[in-house]
């Protein structure tokens, strides 16, 4: 039995479908039952749970053979890394109260770095918290993810600009969501082997022109990037409802791949490449 956190997102929709694609037994942990209904029908068991319970997570991992883990953002909290804390705290009391043998871990890139890497210092912590109680841990650090350009494909279609707070022409490692949860699946279906870092990214690495490119493309428009002073990444992530203090940690980061700080450790991680392209993961959001 494989145990899926964030199924109602997308790495974790994956992460479940595959391994119900390939015959495995899964158990979903959902925070009410009409967001497990559908997991149900497909032949899951679903399990009630927060992930800041300690006792319900617990009873989900139980009896299990691995599971994928992670922790979901909370962007309108005041203190955003005090309150995301609590969750890494809580995964990891819940995977050694249950005994679970090997989890796979949803980290980042850069999470090797104490400090300058805004939000990914979360998932450093809880790599840390979960790498003191897994008997087998499988971390993922995956680079930014191409689906996190829906939200501008609106002004892509409609004004034929692509807003980025990159630099138009830098080469960044990017992958697809459908990458990162197949990887976790082989991953968990695989079984642990002590500590393990893998270092993801795409088939190849895209700077926004390329996106743009492959954007004009499927929109059958010409599509330019616009590129936004590191000075607006606070204003527009509150205006996206983001606390200050989210929206500053995003200013870090962006800060840091402005920089070149936030990239790989390399040193004692494996590197594996997906197979979804940069065009491909874009249609799907068009």
């Amino acid at each position: 039995m494989f145990v899926v956190a964030g199924v109602t997102g997308n790495t974790g929709s994956v992460v479940a479908q595959t391994l119900l694609d390939r015959k495995q037994p899964v158990r979903v942990i959902v925070r009410t039952a009409d967001k497990g209904a559908a997991w149900k029908a497909k032949g899951a068991e679903v399990a009630l749970a927060s992930l800041d319970d300690v006792q319900a997570l617990t009873k989900a991992c139980e009896g299990a053979t691995g599971a994928y883990l992670l922790v979901p953002p909370n962007y309108t909290a005041t203190s955003y890394l005090d309150d995301r804390k609590k969750v890494s705290e809580a995964l990891a009391k819940a995977v050694k109260a249950s005994g679970l043998s090997h989890v796979v871990f949803l980290s980042s890139i850069g999470a090797h770095l104490p400090e300058g890497t805004g939000p990914i210092r979360i998932v450093r912590y809880g790599e840390q918290q979960l790498g003191a109680v897994a008997k087998n841990l499988t971390i993922l650090r995956p680079p930014s993810f191409l689906d996190n350009w829906a939200p501008v494909l609106g002004a892509a279609k409609a004004q034929g600009i692509l807003p980025s707070f990159l630099e138009p022409d830098r080469k960044i490692p990017m992958i697809s969501t459908l990458d990162i949860g197949r990887i976790a699946a082989e991953q968990l279906i695989a079984g642990g082997q002590g500590r393990k870092v893998l270092e993801l990214s795409g088939p190849e690495d895209y700077s926004p022109n390329d996106i743009a490119a492959a954007l004009g493309k499927l929109l059958k428009r010409a599509v330019t990037v616009q590129h936004a002073p590191l000075s607006a990444v606070v204003p527009t992530f509150k205006s996206f409802g983001f606390s200050d203090d989210a929206a500053r940690l995003f200013e870090e980061m962006y800060r840091g791949f402005e920089q070149g700080t936030i990239n790989y450790e390399k040193t004692g991680a494996t590197h594996v490449r997906g197979h979804v392209t940069a065009t491909e993961a874009l249609q799907r959001l068009v």
